[in-house]
């Protein structure tokens, strides 16, 4: 099973969103023209609404549960990480 670090992870995430943002070259070649429209219309009236909802209360309480003890301890190992190299267009 292979295990990736959340390091890594969201090293990989902004990899890819760099990607996304910049993994192109956008040249404009020609401007752009909104169209000739009329319109004609009369005044309008939206619906009315009654409307009753519920009524929700959020509080707290105390309560005794039994949790899990986990040892965190940490230890270093050589691990193959991914890597991203973008070269933009030129």
């Amino acid at each position: 099973m292979i295990r990736i670090s959340k390091k890594a992870t969201l090293l990989l995430g902004a990899a890819l969103l760099t990607v996304s943002a910049t993994g192109c070259k956008v040249t404009q070649t020609q401007d752009g023209k909104m169209p000739d429209v009329e319109v004609s219309a009369k005044g309008g009236q939206l619906p009315k609404y009654d409307v009753d909802t519920a009524k929700v209360e959020v509080g707290t309480e105390k309560r005794e549960v039994e949790v899990p003890k986990v040892d965190v301890s940490t230890e270093k190992r050589d691990v193959k990480v991914p890597t991203v190299e973008v070269k933009p267009p030129q």
